[in-house]
């Protein structure tokens, strides 16, 4: 649909909304935006992707919600998409610098997109002074009010090698991060070492299991396999150290450009304080491993806003800043 860009302000209009898309209108939005994010599917496969992650775990209950940005004078089907995205609830804890620990929400945002006709006009921008959690680009969320944190990476180029791990299975998962879970919320009841509250994003299992799906529907479709293997664990009890991964096929593995595919690392946990040095490099070299017998290549700022009422501090420490969190 034609848009006059010199006609109106859209950017400061009134008439610009939020709101949810019809049903057509995400088919449409989805064509859209395959032109960028179909990574090594096909069109069909990418929207049958799609429909596919709304009705996983992270997705149910209304956890994942679509969002547009429309001129309200349009009516629905008819009208100009000039941004898109979508919001997934999240389980958070927030604890103050005394180690007062209390459930909170956060919303991650996924998907931001604009139609190359509809970019440069501010659209995006408007969006994401009211809401963001994301990885692309800092400068520009920042100049929004946005905070960007740290994110620090270690890449391992694949490789097999002997490693003294044990391989974790799906099965596995779910008790991992009951754990995981369970030793994030002690150290949220001590006081913290900085004098500063912290945030962090729930390691729950939902989390695992939306990442895992879109791999397994990915390889399923493209190398009529999945990848069985979802993460390796070392050492003793009470003093484990344990990864969960996924793999993500940017590209088909018969292209010249398949060493673009990556196996992320989600969650990285040390169960105690002062792991075994050998244990931790057990778990290296098993994603490795994994990553070379998949033929994947080596193993991205995200930021966030804070709404904080009267009293809340202005700043704060984000805990587990992984991957796991990043929809």
């Amino acid at each position: 649909m034609y848009v006059d860009k010199t006609s109106t302000n859209l950017f400061t209009s009134s008439s610009l909304h939020f709101n949810h898309p019809t049903e057509s209108e995400t088919i449409r939005i989805w064509n859209q935006t395959s032109n960028d994010w179909e990574d090594a599917f096909t069109v069909p496969q990418y929207l049958e992707e799609n429909a596919y992650l709304l009705t996983v775990s992270l997705a149910r209950n209304n956890s994942i919600t679509e969002w547009i940005l429309i001129d309200n004078n349009q009516p629905a089907d008819k009208r100009t998409v000039l941004a898109s995205w979508e919001t997934f609830l999240k389980r958070a804890l927030f604890s103050d610098s005394d180690g007062k620990c209390e459930e909170v929400i956060a919303h991650g945002i996924a998907s931001v997109y604009c139609e190359p006709g509809l970019r440069k006009l501010g659209y995006a921008s408007r969006l994401l002074k009211d809401m963001l959690y994301s990885d692309i680009d800092p400068g520009f969320y920042q100049r929004l009010g946005w905070n960007p944190f740290p994110s620090y990476h270690l890449e391992f180029e694949p490789k097999v090698t002997p490693y003294g791990a044990t391989p974790l299975y799906a099965e596995d998962l779910a008790a991992l991060c009951g754990k995981d879970e369970a030793i994030l919320r002690t150290l949220f009841s001590e006081p913290s070492t900085e004098s500063r509250p912290r945030f962090a994003v729930v390691p729950d299992h939902d989390h695992l299991v939306w990442h895992h799906s879109k791999e397994e529907f990915g390889a399923q479709r493209l190398f009529s396999k999945i990848p069985l293997v979802k993460g390796a664990i070392a050492g003793p009890p009470g003093n484990r150290v344990w990864a969960i991964w996924m793999h993500r096929f940017y590209r088909h593995l018969d292209s010249r450009d398949s060493s673009a595919n990556i196996l992320y690392i989600l969650r990285f946990v040390i169960e105690d304080r002062a792991p075994a040095a050998g244990d931790v490099r057990a778990i290296f070299q098993a994603a490795q491993t994994d990553a070379a017998e998949w033929e994947l290549g080596k193993e991205s700022i995200p930021c966030l806003q804070w709404y904080r009422g009267d009293g809340l501090p202005s700043t704060l420490d984000w805990v587990l800043n992984e991957k796991y969190a990043w929809s």
